[in-house]
């Protein structure tokens, strides 16, 4: 059957198959050259380092004695003085005759005969001194069994990693290949249906796979194929899932590679390698090119005196991508979508986050509650729950917890339930696996003093009866005394009732209040302060600060932005306050100092007049060192904010952990 073209592919040109013959003839003269000089050398070496001595051992040994008789009988015709021997030729002491001369050979020590020179010019005969190597012949063995050791482990290491095809030595150059791997379509086995808690960001990405499928479609009316789709969030959100079930769902291949792949020690390594990557996507487009953690070659170019006009090897890369995207041919037929995965879009370089390069940016967030149940419900396919395990509730209690949050969650949950032979996971295996992942594990082993137990009781029990107290306060679901692997000598656990996207500055300063309550319990009841709220002092002061610097909810201040945090999705950047006046930045600390002193005084006064509850629930605690949160709201018996639910109604609270801890 005549072999037909199928529209979609690209075709086999014949030029690329002459670049590949031009290529395999440059390494085959290479080769022959090399093999020529190594040829020639090893000739030399013989000549010179071990023939000259194989010539020698035909001669006669005599002791020396006997040499320098026979020096002084003028019967030595010439000889050739070494280190460690003298060489030469002597009439044949049997005949005499000259056509019969031999060689002979002495043992010699330059040091033990200094008058031998003398001898020899007093004789007149020929004599000279001979060259010694400077390898000898077990020295020449050794490198050449080191040498050989060394292109061994070179070489094998370089095909085990890819750079050199397995059974072909033809190309040591390989190494700037892609390591990227191709996923082809009917092995991905992922699809939209894996995915959770990303509804919104599927529906983007079904635009992409239409593209991908029918792409003739929107080239019909004049539209542009997108190039580049940048999936940029917090870690765990599920961006490499997002990208492999894009193209599970289009059945395209899959090629995956990581930024930090790219870029090598070697000079061009890293561009050589993009440009391999492209290659081989258009050889079977179309198909999805997906580059992880991209900021590692394309942060912003020249930023930073040190990188000012430089051109190292990261930006060769960068710049070789940006040429690979722009190269893109509009083929309706082929296309080739690149999409990229991203924490830190801040530091991309503008050339790459320019229209026409990544058209797509789509921020893939932390799930809401109805994704955290799909994501609950995907991970526990596997896990054998428990007929009263409640799905949503799960859901509720672990809001802000990523799609790898939750994975991890409910692993945690059926460990925890294995470990005490339980037939099922049940609610409070996972409500334990949370606990474990937020405060690290009990930590029963450390021994705490009675003083220090009970000041840390203390400390607890401020935050939960404050955190009832207030209008705003989110639910205490459990208070605990026992220390944990992660620092905390006690822990206050707070579940929301619910998502909460909007704070007003009643909600915000009731936050800070509960931070600060458990330093103000501690100054109620010992007159002094402790160690124990540093990290709560240190979240009160950021909130704060936020409120007044970058939220604008300072009268003195107004509504005025005077610091920026950018789009962060890492974490562990502070406000940039390099543009304020020394002036503004006074009144900045005043107003954050103002607001947390009224908050701490606040909570104070709510535990001066909760007092008689405060020193019962401590008792409480501290004999059975953890505590109920519900506990807490029954003791109240009324006194908590109007919002707050009934008894009855307590069990049933869940949202996100909050985490309020003494250590």
């Amino acid at each position: 059957m005549e072999d037909q073209h199928q529209p979609g592919l690209p075709e086999k040109e014949p030029q690329d198959e002459k670049k590949r013959q031009s290529e395999d003839r440059k390494q085959n003269i290479l080769r022959v050259i090399s093999f020529i000089i190594g040829l020639a050398l090893l000739v030399v070496l013989i000549q010179e380092y071990f023939l000259t001595p194989f010539r020698a051992q035909s001669a006669v040994e005599i002791p020396y004695s006997e040499f320098k008789q026979m020096l002084a009988e003028g019967k030595i015709l010439n000889a050739r003085i070494g280190l460690a021997e003298i060489v030469g030729e002597m009439k044949n002491p049997e005949t005499e005759d000259e056509q019969t001369n031999k060689l002979f050979k002495t043992p010699f020590i330059p040091s033990s005969d200094p008058s031998l020179l003398q001898d020899l010019e007093a004789t007149g005969i020929k004599y000279s001194f001979q060259r010694q190597p400077i390898f000898t012949g077990n020295t020449i063995i050794a490198i050449v069994i080191i040498g050989a050791l060394i292109f061994a482990m070179w070489y094998f290491g370089l095909r085990k990693s890819g750079g050199i095809p397995t059974g072909r030595m033809t190309n040591l150059l390989s190494h700037t290949k892609s390591k990227a791997q191709e996923v082809k379509k009917e092995e991905i086995g992922i699809t939209f249906k894996d995915v959770g808690g990303a509804d919104e960001v599927i529906a983007e990405l079904q635009e992409i796979i239409q593209f991908l499928k029918a792409p003739e479609k929107f080239a019909r009316l004049g539209g542009r194929i997108p190039k580049g789709v940048l999936l940029v969030g917090p870690p765990g959100t599920g961006k490499t899932l997002l990208a492999k079930a894009c193209a599970g769902e289009a059945q395209v291949p899959f090629f995956e590679a990581s930024g930090s792949e790219f870029v090598e020690m070697y000079v061009g390594v890293g561009a050589a390698r993009v440009r391999s990557l492209f290659e081989q996507a258009r050889a079977v487009a179309p198909a999805i090119v997906f580059i992880d953690e991209i900021d590692a070659i394309g942060q912003s170019r020249g930023a930073g005196p040190i990188r000012q006009g430089s051109n190292d090897e990261r930006e060769q890369t960068l710049n070789q991508l940006l040429a690979e995207i722009d190269g893109f041919k509009t083929n309706t037929n082929a296309p080739v979508i690149i999409m990229a995965a991203c924490n830190r879009p801040e530091v991309l370089d503008q050339a790459l986050m320019r229209a026409g390069r990544f058209d797509r940016q789509i921020i893939v967030s932390n799930p809401d509650l109805i994704g955290r149940k799909q994501i609950l419900k995907i991970h526990s396919r596997e896990v054998k729950l428990a007929e009263d395990f409640d799905v949503e509730r799960a859901a509720r209690i672990t809001s802000g917890f990523s799609g790898a949050d939750l994975e991890n969650v409910m692993n945690e949950a059926a460990l925890l339930a294995a470990r005490r032979d339980a037939d099922a996971v049940a609610v409070e295996d996972f409500e334990a696996a949370i606990e474990r992942v937020i405060a690290g594990l009990e930590k029963r082993t450390r021994v705490m003093s009675d003083e220090t137990k009970t000041a840390v009781a203390y400390h607890e029990i401020g935050h939960a009866m404050v955190a009832e107290l207030v209008q705003y306060g989110d639910p205490v679901s459990k208070i605990s005394i026992v220390p944990r692997t992660r620092g905390a000598l006690g822990y206050t656990l707070q579940l929301p009732a619910e998502d909460r996207f909007l704070l007003t500055v009643e909600e915000l300063r009731d936050r800070i209040a509960v931070m600060m309550a458990g330093r103000a319990a501690e100054k109620l009841i010992f007159s002094t302060f402790s160690t124990g709220a540093s990290d709560d002092i240190m979240r009160a002061t950021d909130l704060a600060r936020r409120m007044v610097a970058e939220f604008g909810m300072s009268e003195k201040l107004g509504s005025v932005r005077y610091a920026s945090q950018g789009l962060q999705f890492l974490g562990g950047a502070g406000l940039d306050f390099s543009n304020i006046s020394p002036k503004t930045a006074e009144l900045i600390d005043s107003e954050v100092q103002r607001i947390i002193n009224e908050e701490y005084e606040r909570a104070q006064r709510l535990l001066r007049r909760h007092r008689a509850v405060l020193e019962n629930l401590t008792r409480q605690l501290l004999e059975q060192e953890t505590l109920d949160g519900c506990e807490v709201s029954k003791q109240l018996n009324g006194s908590s904010r109007s919002k707050r639910p009934s008894n009855d109604q307590c069990e049933e609270l869940a949202g996100k952990p909050g985490f309020e801890n003494s250590g």
